[in-house]
């Protein structure tokens, strides 16, 4: 069963991905699921096909997919690809799900994983950076998991940032482009860019948490070098972040400090600074993403027989 982007992403809820991804988070630290370093091969203009596997003991995923930074100026996704999800038990098919979406909302639901975990306080008011589908999905994450928050969206230009906002005003109704009013001092920033170099540069603040997905390789980073050092780091995987986080290698970063979510899950570290969460992706993120829509399409089967 191969499953387009609208049927994919009906089978992962947000708040489902943020439970799954908690318990794949653990299973990555205690061993129980295995997912070497994703493989990139480079591609023309920039771009990458980049190929992810992992496994638990249920579910085995490959993810293949292309990065095109060019492609949203000619109307095409960046992201394109599939998921494919296998038994354990017998290596049998279990379902193809569209890449581009299991990457967009596992990416926001870790992202929502993080708000709970690194920011003590529920945040009131949310800042994004960016206008592309990465942007899209954490909108549709933020005001799914967390109704009441403020969500301010800048872009490339204040049109551009107002285009998004009237397109989406369905998702929330607290939705604004980042020049107007009421969302100064955001809880909660969000860069979801392909910008090479900082779009937040900021001082460090105790009350904001800072969270960058948009980059993930050495050269690109969404955050100032000064942002960075100021702040306590965790990332999504210490292996991938040494190799591809950009904000962090360009700003110097002391590594011996940098904390991964698996540990902050366990109890190490501590949120009580000007906290900055920076993810690259994991195949096991992936497979948390499976796994939740395995769940869901086995119940759905079960309800209509």
């Amino acid at each position: 069963m191969t499953l387009d982007a609208q049927s994919s992403a009906a089978l992962m809820p947000y708040r489902a991905l943020v439970d799954a991804l908690r318990t794949a988070a653990i299973g990555v630290s205690e061993g129980n699921i295995r997912c070497p370093q994703r493989q990139v091969l480079a591609l023309p203009a920039g771009g990458s096909l980049l190929s992810m596997i992992a496994k638990g003991g249920d579910l085995a995923v490959h993810k293949l997919v292309t990065f095109i930074p060019a492609n949203p100026s000619r109307r095409i996704p960046a992201i394109q690809g599939q998921v494919s999800v296998w038994s354990i038990d017998n290596g049998s098919h279990v379902l193809t799900l569209d890449g581009a979406t299991v990457t967009g909302r596992r990416t926001a639901a870790l992202s929502m994983l993080g708000v709970s975990e690194l920011r003590p306080a529920r945040p009131k008011s949310f800042r994004i950076f960016g206008t592309g589908t990465q942007a899209l999905h954490h909108v549709e994450a933020i005001a799914q998991l967390y109704p009441e928050a403020k969500i301010a969206v800048s872009g490339r230009s204040r049109r551009a940032a107002e285009d998004f906002c009237a397109a989406r005003a369905g998702l929330s109704p607290l939705l604004s482009a980042s020049h107007l009013r009421g969302c100064d001092e955001p809880d909660v920033v969000i860069t979801c860019t392909t910008s090479q170099d900082p779009v937040y540069e900021a001082p460090a603040r105790e009350d904001c948490l800072v969270i960058a997905t948009g980059s993930f390789t050495p050269a690109a980073a969404e955050i100032g070098a000064a942002t960075v050092l100021a702040s306590r780091v965790y990332v999504d995987t210490l292996e991938g972040a040494r190799e591809e986080a950009g904000d962090l290698i360009r700003a110097g970063v002391d590594w011996p400090g940098v904390r991964s979510l698996s540990q902050r899950l366990s109890g190490e570290g501590s949120a009580d600074s000007a906290v900055l969460f920076k993810t690259v992706g994991l195949a096991a993120w992936d497979l948390a993403a499976a796994r939740v829509a395995v769940k869901n399409l086995q119940a759905a089967g079960t309800s209509s027989a």
